[in-house]
């Protein structure tokens, strides 16, 4: 691939992203719109059409590593691994 087709590849990528980024935050706009109107309702459920929309409120419990890191240091790093990874980055 010569320079100038990577250059276009660069552009014509930095111009889908651009249009996800935008896509995306009008999704959470709308999304946010429904959100609400669920709340001004005082509502977990709504039906609109053949739509059932849920906006519900889950509990969950999440393991504190930075605190099991703390107290129990060594034990962490018998059960901690090393992994590897390549990340994709494009600068000007």
């Amino acid at each position: 691939m010569s320079k100038n087709e990577l250059i276009a590849k660069i552009e014509a990528l930095n111009a889908w992203e651009a249009l996800m980024e935008d896509a995306k935050a009008e999704a959470d706009a709308i999304r946010d719109s429904i959100k609400q109107e669920m709340l001004d309702r005082d509502v977990e459920e709504l039906t609109a059409g053949a739509y059932i929309i849920r906006w519900t409120s889950v509990l969950s419990n999440r393991f504190d590593t930075t605190n099991f890191k703390k107290v129990y240091g060594d034990l962490y790093k018998a059960f901690t691994k090393q992994t590897s990874s390549r990340r994709f980055s494009i600068s000007c």
